[in-house]
């Protein structure tokens, strides 16, 4: 398939332009893609998704205009193309395009969605908008992060499912050779050919223990049939996620008998539809089902800077190094630079500066200190060691550690990392014993014996100790920062922020709280897309627009 191209130059009689000027308004984001579409999602930016043989595409800047239309109004792939076909304001925002310009299947855009996730550059939409924002001066050296739940898109399975499912699967995914080898090491009554649920009297718990039996000795039969072989790719996958549900849900009692366990494996999984999805939570008290969307946005302009996806029962400081890539990127310059021998760091130096003027990064010139806001999530040792040592400023809060049936807390002790020793409220030292990851406990046992404060710290037989992390130092010294009235001022204006753009991304439950695709790829994919229409809202309300020889500003700049 050859690329396709947009066309300029309407029928003056027949454009929607002439009917939708006046009419929408110049701060939506129909608006800013009218004006701007050709330069932000020029035909030659998709050229690599086509060869230079076949029949012409829809022209990519089209299908990029509805993409972003299609994730900001929360639209299915069917009903993108029916808006696009007959409201006025989707090919207005295509350019102004022919109120009788053709419209095309909903297939182009799964296609598109393919061509973009096999490229190089899968999130380039998302990138160029951003790209828009960088050069109008939309992103200085601030970012606030947070995440929120992406509920999957599929049924949470229960065991017995979870396995005839995996069982299918296998079976599903063999050749017509081995299929049949492993339909002969089959026991149950089941030809594993139709979905859902097997007959079984669920009210009778002797029979279900005899299905749930009876599942787990067909995986296992199923799992010494292809051990030892050479599979395809598809095939040990499959027999890869049969082996994670058996192994997750279920063992066998004293009597051999496969019983389904009372336990919630760490990384469970949930649905053989979706493997990548997990069980999370949001709260203690709120979990759901799905991934988790973390973003990271300039707290001043509101623009998304970054965007990741992570299994539902990741931690949120996991991912993010991955939201603040470009202030550590530019401090590792920094870094390295300092490292250099004089003339090396001299060079350096001027390239990095040259390449701050051309990009226009006039708060990296002046050099404004880089900060990062988070909640508790991110107020992580590591983490706050990690921005430490990239030069950034942490503004991520971190928790007060707390103690049960109101005692002492750990912060009522003193612990001196030099001494290696923590005293407690009594007065009584104890020293630090120190694994190899650096991690220590201080143990005061033998003082607890008949000290007058026991009571008021601790009910254990042994004593109370106290446990200290290789980044005790760090988790101190973001406590004591965050006792100061002017640092609380400033997370409190500034943390939030990210809360309401959150509020902008999930406010349509198709394609917003709930994924529209299926697999972490593609939900980061979607997520992304997402992203971009919404800078782009953002964008047009701040009246951002390209001006010839002069690039990208704001009206009011």
């Amino acid at each position: 398939m050859t690329l396709g191209v947009a066309p300029r130059q309407g029928d003056l009689l027949r454009t929607t332009a002439g009917f939708c000027d006046g009419r929408v308004r110049g701060d939506s984001i129909y608006g800013v893609l009218h004006r701007e579409c050709f330069t932000l999602f020029p035909d030659e930016m998709f050229t690599d998704l086509f060869t230079d043989v076949g029949r012409r595409s829809v022209p990519p800047m089209i299908v990029a205009v509805v993409m972003v239309l299609q994730r900001i109004e929360g639209c299915s792939d069917r009903e993108a193309v029916d808006r696009f076909a007959f409201d006025a304001r989707w090919k207005y925002a295509a350019g102004g395009l022919d109120f009788d310009y053709p419209g095309f299947v909903h297939t182009v855009l799964v296609d598109m969605r393919a061509r973009l996730a096999a490229s190089a550059a899968p999130d380039r939409i998302f990138e160029a908008v951003l790209a828009v924002a960088k050069a109008a001066g939309l992103v200085g050296r601030k970012r606030v992060l947070d995440s929120t739940p992406i509920y999957d898109a599929v049924a949470t399975m229960d065991t017995v499912t979870l396995v005839r499912s995996a069982l299918r699967g296998v079976l599903r995914v063999a050749g017509s050779g081995l299929a049949a080898g492993l339909r002969a090491v089959l026991t149950r009554d089941d030809d594993y050919a139709d979905a859902g649920k097997p007959v079984c009297d669920y009210d009778d718990p002797a029979a279900r223990v005899v299905l749930v039996d009876a599942l787990a000795r067909d995986g296992m039969a199923v799992l010494g049939v292809l051990e030892g072989r050479e599979l395809a790719v598809g095939v040990a996958a499959a027999g890869e996620l049969l082996a994670t549900v058996l192994g997750q849900d279920l063992d066998q009692d004293e009597a051999g008998v496969f019983r389904i366990v009372r336990r919630v494996a760490k990384d469970r999984v949930i649905s053989t539809v979706d493997p990548q999805a997990r069980h999370g939570h949001k709260t203690a008290a709120r979990s759901f089902d799905g991934y988790k969307g973390h973003l990271g946005i300039d707290p001043d302009s509101e623009i998304i800077t970054a965007t990741t996806v992570s299994a539902g029962n990741a931690g949120d400081a996991a991912v993010a190094e991955d939201l603040i890539a470009d202030l550590l990127g530019h401090d590792q310059t920094e870094d390295s630079a300092a490292d250099a021998g004089p003339e090396d760091s001299a060079a350096e130096n001027d390239s990095a500066a040259a390449e701050a003027d051309a990009a226009g990064d006039d708060d990296a010139v002046e050099g404004e200190r880089a900060s990062v806001y988070g909640d508790n999530a991110y107020g992580t040792g590591a983490f706050h060691d990690r921005l430490e040592r990239s030069g950034i400023e942490s503004k991520c809060k971190t928790q007060q550690p707390a103690n049960s049936g109101g005692r002492f807390p750990k912060t009522a002790f003193g612990i001196d990392l030099e001494a290696g020793s923590v005293t407690c409220p009594a007065g009584a030292t104890a020293p630090i014993r120190r694994g190899p990851t650096g991690a220590g406990t201080a143990r005061f046992g033998p003082a607890c014996a008949g000290c007058p404060l026991r009571q008021q710290c601790t009910t254990a037989a042994v004593g109370r100790s106290v446990s200290v992390g290789p980044f005790e130092e760090q988790l101190a010294a973001a406590r004591a920062r965050q006792q100061d009235p002017t640092w609380v001022g400033d997370y409190r204006a500034t943390r939030p922020k990210v809360e309401r753009k959150i509020g902008h991304l999930m406010r349509r439950q198709h394609g917003g709280r709930r994924a529209r695709v299926r697999g972490r790829v593609k939900v980061a994919a979607d997520f992304a897309l997402l992203a971009a229409s919404v800078n782009l809202a953002r964008l047009a309300v701040l009246a951002v627009v390209s001006l010839p020889g002069a690039g990208w500003a704001t009206a009011t700049g």
